[in-house]
């Protein structure tokens, strides 16, 4: 998934830079825990409260669904939920004397600006990370947008929690299709495709 480039270490979508790897080893090298990772996850992703954390990650205790960044001698975990808002990120390490500083840029954090420019598209994918996945991520669930057709009709496909779960018709229904169609009252049809036959690990 990682692929080293030069100074930096670029993930499908997050650069590591080697002051960044350089400052993370020594900080694990303080660890006593042998085999001590990295994880990091963003709370409240793509809203005004967005916030970047870092933690240790014993061997084992990463979640299934992360994606990894491995290094020489440890690795950075991402949490999947975490993705959309730190697209284009970049973690980098500025020395200053003696000591630095972390500096964690992400220009999705806290959700992509619209303008009066932007497609329906954009504005359909702003609200479903802004409102929808942030209250689906309680019960480990996420919605994608798929495709926008041209008759206006909404294709999305459910993940995580929402995969499978019994209640996905009534979430799309009462909640994601209301939601949407109020605001964007020009779509025809919101559809899921997903097969929730194969889900395994339903939250209902």
């Amino acid at each position: 998934m990682a692929a080293e480039v030069e100074s930096e270490l670029k993930s499908e979508f997050v650069t590591v830079t080697k002051a960044a790897e350089n400052h993370f080893r020594s900080l694990l090298q303080k660890e006593e825990t042998e085999g001590m990772n990295l994880r990091i996850f963003v709370a409240n992703p793509l809203t005004a409260h967005a916030e970047v954390s870092i933690t240790f990650c014993p061997a084992g205790e990463e979640a299934e669904d992360d994606f990894a960044i491995p290094f020489l001698d440890f690795t950075i975990f991402i949490e999947k939920a975490s993705e959309g808002a730190l697209t284009d990120g970049i973690i980098d390490f500025k020395e200053d004397g003696l000591s630095g500083q972390l500096s964690i840029k992400a220009p999705y954090l806290k959700g992509r600006l619209l303008d009066n420019n932007s497609s329906l598209r954009e504005k359909i994918q702003h609200v479903i990370d802004t409102e929808i996945n942030p209250s689906l991520a309680g019960h480990g669930g996420k919605v994608s947008l798929v495709d926008l057709l041209e008759e206006k009709i909404v294709i999305l496909q459910f993940g995580g929690g929402c995969h499978g779960c019994g209640m996905a018709n009534i979430t799309l229904k009462h909640g994601i299709e209301k939601t949407l169609k109020e605001k964007f009252p020009e779509i025809v049809e919101i559809r899921d495709i997903t097969d929730h036959t194969t889900g395994k690990d339903p939250y209902c």
